[in-house]
């Protein structure tokens, strides 16, 4: 069989970097590269990823919210793009909570002729590999081994060379945003509103670091602008609106640490190193998302009442799991971190630093 490979992640940018080791695994054996096809949301990240030649857009209408219409021209522009792509094997990467067999569907239609896939149903003539979540892997392990073990099962592997980890390329030099000094990055915003840290907690840990003397940088896109200005006050310094994906990985690349949740950019500074104080929300489970294998100090009530819920707004009064999180109490995270002694309680929830 000759032609191109597709790996598909049809998610946010968080989900498509976490991808990242499973994309290369594909390159390996793709002198060209490999094509992504994810959404519009994830695309900025699958054109940071090494091993991505191409990345096809398209906005799908199970994964995203809210949804776009399910017309023949919608899905015919998602089926010639991938026949123009020369595509004749596709990897189907999926959370727990998906399917393969929609995209697998359109896939065949398209013509490609070998699918791989994890699927709990019954996958028919849509896959020709398929994986069983539970039987042939354990669901509660890493979203980017999830992954691998995806790519795996077509027949792709990581080179020996190739360490597993997260990364980006073309990350720029930042200087001219954010000076020359060490300074520590607070990320407040979240796409998932019951993933946030309230504001002012944010604001007082800015005071708490700035008063001891370490310089604060605070990022967010454009629409939060007046969250980042709140949380920088006047003497960190605000960067709201001010980065594209590309752009922030330049600025955490030069963090000592970052402050935030379990949102892209958390999982842009595990592509680059950057240890992370994760103020993790459990209505998704810290084992699948907290960041990947990069020193992680893990904040929030894990056994909160929304424990798995998958919610994107807060099913509980106050949000309790991240709201008791004190300032004081993230400082003190900080300072583990930027001394190398993260606890092991973080070390037992992410199980991958």
């Amino acid at each position: 069989m000759s032609g191109r490979t597709l790996v598909a992640r049809l998610d946010s940018v968080g989900d498509v970097l976490l991808a990242g080791p499973a994309v290369r695994a594909v390159a390996a054996s793709q002198p060209a590269g490999v094509v992504m096809v994810c959404g519009p949301q994830g695309a900025a990240g699958a054109r940071l990823l090494p091993g991505v030649s191409d990345v096809l857009v398209w906005d799908c209408p199970w994964i995203t919210a809210p949804a776009p219409e399910v017309t023949h021209e919608h899905l015919n522009v998602l089926q010639e793009a991938v026949t123009a792509a020369g595509i004749t094997e596709a990897v189907i990467l999926t959370s727990f909570h998906q399917s393969p067999l929609p995209l697998a569907m359109l896939l065949r239609l398209a013509g490609v002729q070998r699918i791989t896939g994890a699927s709990v149903d019954y996958a028919g003539s849509l896959l020709d590999v398929r994986l069983k979540p539970g039987e042939d892997f354990p669901e509660d392990q890493p979203e980017a081994e999830r992954a691998l073990r995806i790519a795996a099962a077509a027949g792709h592997h990581l080179p020996d060379d190739d360490d597993g980890r997260l990364h980006v390329r073309d990350v720029p030099d930042v200087t001219h945003l954010v000076g020359e000094q060490p300074y520590i990055v607070l990320h407040p915003g979240a796409a998932v509103p019951a993933r946030t840290w309230p504001p002012l907690h944010h604001a007082a840990l800015a005071e708490l670091l700035i008063g001891a003397g370490y310089r604060v940088v605070v990022t967010g896109g454009n629409s939060e602008r007046e969250l980042t200005a709140t949380v920088a006050g006047p003497d960190g310094i605000d960067l709201g609106g001010q980065t594209d994906l590309q752009t922030m990985a330049g600025v955490l690349a030069g963090a000592g640490a970052v402050v935030v949740g379990n949102t892209g950019p958390a999982h842009l500074a595990a592509a680059v190193g950057t240890p992370v104080v994760s103020l993790f929300s459990p209505v998704v489970p810290a084992i699948r998302w907290a960041p990947y294998r990069v020193p992680v100090e893990l904040l929030g009530e894990q056994n909160a009442p929304c424990k798995l819920t998958r919610a994107r707004d807060c099913p509980v009064a106050g949000h309790p799991c991240l709201a008791n999180v004190s300032p004081e109490d993230a400082f003190a995270a900080l300072m583990r971190l930027l001394a190398g002694v993260p606890s092991l309680a973080s070390r037992r929830e992410t199980r991958n630093a």
